[in-house]
Parts: structure tokens; sequence; C-alpha cells
């Protein structure tokens, strides 16, 4: 049993069975099994998943399309985002109280 992807433990047969049900880009194997989802989004894995496909397909590497990415979200501490909010409040809040010039209130 080989490791391709190590951050979901995805093996290579894994791969290949994921192949052999029709898959042929490194996307369509990302979505039957997972391989490149895990914290490295693939950086880790990517080239041995096309590398796979090329052998198992009996194509060029160079014919394995290249995978779409996407950034790797975070979660934002919602103390943050309250922070945030409040400091633009109080901005908005300032500028509102300021008189504008040669303007009657």
């Amino acid at each position: 049993m080989k490791i391709i992807c190590r951050c979901q433990d995805i093996t290579e047969e894994e791969i290949i069975d994921a192949i052999r049900q029709g898959a042929s880009t490194i996307d369509e194997v990302k979505r039957l099994v997972r391989a490149g989802m895990g914290p490295c989004q693939g950086r880790t894995c990517r080239r041995l998943v096309s590398q796979i496909i090329a052998r198992e397909l009996q194509k060029p590497i160079s014919d394995v399309f290249p995978p779409t990415f996407r950034p790797p979200n975070r979660p934002v501490p919602f103390k943050l985002v309250m922070a945030e909010f409040q400091r633009q409040e109080k901005e908005d809040l300032k500028k509102a109280a300021k008189p504008k010039i040669g303007k009657k209130p």
C-alpha cells in the first residue's frame, strides 16, 4: 500500500480505482477520492497524481490537465470581525460629527 496524498491518507490503489471509474484529470481524481484536498492543497501529491494518471491512461504527462486552485480559507475569530466593525463605526461617527465647511447647520 503506497500513500500518495499524506494529508488525506489516499493510496495509489484508490487513485487507480478513480481513474478506472472515469477520472482523467487531477480535479476529477480529487473529487472522487479527495487527493489534494488537505492542508497542503495538493502541493505534496499533485505531481504523483499526475504521474499515475499519465501512466494508467498511457498518455504523456503534459496531456494531464493541471488542477484548478482555490486559496485556502482560514477561520477568522469573531472578536476580530467585531473589532473591525467597531473601529469603522467610530470612524463613521467622527465623520458625521464634523461640520461641513461652507454649510450652515
